[in-house]
C-alpha cells in the first residue's frame, strides 16, 4: 500500500544577507575650533582662557596665520599652600601650543624662583606682543615675526604678591636691587632651556626694555637661541 502523500512545504523565501552594525564614534561636545590642546589646557583648574573669533587671525598672509588661538587671562601653577595663579596683564592672545609651554614653564621654574627669591608667590605677568601680522622687529622687510603665529610672548615685568601690600614687582628693563637682578638672570637662563628663543635687554636695541620668549622651531628640534 503506498504511502500517504505528505503536504508540500514551501520553500522558505530568500532573505538578504544581515549587514553588521558599524560602530558609531562616541558623539562629543566641542566648541568650533576647539582642539586637544585647547580642551587639555582648559582642564587645567585655575586656567582662564577662552577662544577669541578665530577669523581674526587668519590673515590673507598665509605667513601670518595662528594655529588654535586662545586668549590668556590667567594661568595657574602649583604652590604651596594649593594651586595658585598668575594673571596675564593684559590678557593675551598666543597659541594654544605657546600657551601650553608657557604654562608649563610657569609651573616649573619661574614659581619657584619667585618663591625662593622673595618668599613669595608669582601673581601677575606684565605682556605684550602676543599675535601681531608682522615682520620682525618691525622691519619692512625681512623674515616674519614670530608674533605673526602666535607662537612668540613679551614679558616686562614678574610681580610676586600683591603690590598694595608690600609685594615685589620685577621690570625687566631696570631690575632694583642684587635680588631682583639674580631673579632675573634665572628666569632669563631657564627661558633659554624651555623656549626656542629667548631675548632680553643686552641682546639688542628691539629688546632692551623686554623678555621675548618664542617655540618658533629651528633647523634642529634641541636648537636654542638665546642672549
Amino acid at each position: 500500500m503506498p504511502s500517504p502523500a505528505l503536504p508540500s512545504v514551501p520553500a522558505p523565501a530568500e532573505q538578504s544577507p544581515v549587514k553588521p552594525v558599524e560602530p558609531q564614534p562616541p558623539v562629543t561636545s566641542t566648541l568650533p575650533g576647539e582642539g586637544a590642546c585647547m580642551r587639555a589646557l582648559a582642564a587645567i583648574a585655575g586656567n582662564r582662557i577662552r577662544q577669541p573669533d578665530a577669523r581674526q587671525y587668519r590673515a590673507t598672509d598665509p605667513a601670518c596665520r595662528v594655529q588654535e588661538p586662545v586668549v590668556v587671562e590667567a594661568l595657574a601653577y602649583r604652590a604651596s599652600d594649593g594651586p595658585g595663579t598668575v594673571v596675564f596683564a593684559p590678557p593675551v592672545t598666543i597659541s594654544c601650543a605657546m600657551a601650553t609651554t608657557v604654562s608649563q614653564w610657569l609651573d616649573d621654574t619661574v614659581q619657584p624662583l619667585a618663591r625662593g627669591h622673595f618668599g613669595r608667590d608669582l601673581s601677575r605677568l606684565q605682556v605684550g606682543g602676543g599675535y601681531e601680522c608682522r615682520r620682525r622687529n618691525r622691519s619692512t622687510a625681512g623674515p616674519v615675526s614670530e608674533h605673526a603665529t602666535g607662537q612668540a610672548l613679551d614679558i616686562f615685568a614678574f610681580v610676586m604678591g600683591e603690590e598694595r601690600s608690600g609685594g615685589v614687582r620685577v621690570v625687566v628693563e631696570k631690575p632694583a636691587g642684587l635680588a631682583q637682578d639674580r631673579f632675573l638672570k634665572s628666569v632669563r637662563q631657564s627661558a633659554c632651556g624651555a623656549f626656542a628663543t629667548s631675548l632680553g635687554p643686552g641682546s639688542d636695541a628691539a629688546h632692551a626694555n623686554h623678555l621675548h620668549v618664542d617655540i618658533q622651531p629651528r633647523r634642529s628640534a634641541a636648537a636654542r637661541f638665546c642672549q
